[in-house]
């Protein structure tokens, strides 16, 4: 049985080198994984305990929570918006918290990848998410990185899909996730 990853992009921008970056993680995944990429983060209202009531989760985000559910993994990839993750990528870790310690991310196996303009590829945004992740439940990979600045000119006429540096440190993440939710 295949090893499912799902993937959660922070960028909504179409063609964005993180929507890129997840495209070349399901493009590259070892035998025996699936990697999906979420579709629909736009749409989940922002978290709000007076709505999140058994039979009345808003349709969005139950459609979140049952992706991650049904996934044996979970991957980020988040640019890095004024030092930190995109507000869409914290709602989505907000809805997929609850509830606490039954959460669909619970003890999940979880990484945070991505790329970011400047040189240092988006780390604080994903120390941030990493830092949240936690906090909700999942298992977070800490030394699972992957982190590739000056995305605007490394990827301005190369998708990373057809970068042959990337595709290898994306190879290695997805070892990596597979050896940990199969031991899990």
């Amino acid at each position: 049985m295949a090893t499912k990853v799902l993937t959660l992009v922070g960028s909504l921008r179409n063609g964005s080198t993180n929507q890129q970056l997840a495209e070349a993680t399901s493009h590259n995944a070892p035998e025996g994984m699936e990697v999906s990429v979420f579709s629909g983060l736009e749409n989940i209202p922002f978290y709000n305990e007076d709505n999140d009531v058994e039979g009345s989760v808003p349709a969005a985000a139950q459609a979140l929570r049952d992706a991650a559910s049904g996934s044996d993994a979970l991957m980020l990839v988040t640019p890095e918006y004024n030092g930190t993750m995109p507000a869409v990528l914290k709602n989505a870790i907000d809805w997929l918290s609850r509830p606490f310690g039954a959460s669909p991310v619970s003890g999940k196996p979880t990484v945070v990848v991505g790329t970011a303009f400047g040189q240092y590829g988006g780390v604080w945004a994903q120390d941030e998410a990493r830092k949240a992740l936690g906090i909700a439940g999942a298992k977070v990979l800490e030394d699972v990185k992957l982190a590739i600045p000056n995305s605007v000119v490394r990827f301005a006429e190369l998708h990373p899909k057809d970068d042959d540096e990337v595709v290898e440190q994306v190879t290695s993440v997805l070892k990596s996730i597979k050896e940990i939710a199969e031991a899990n």
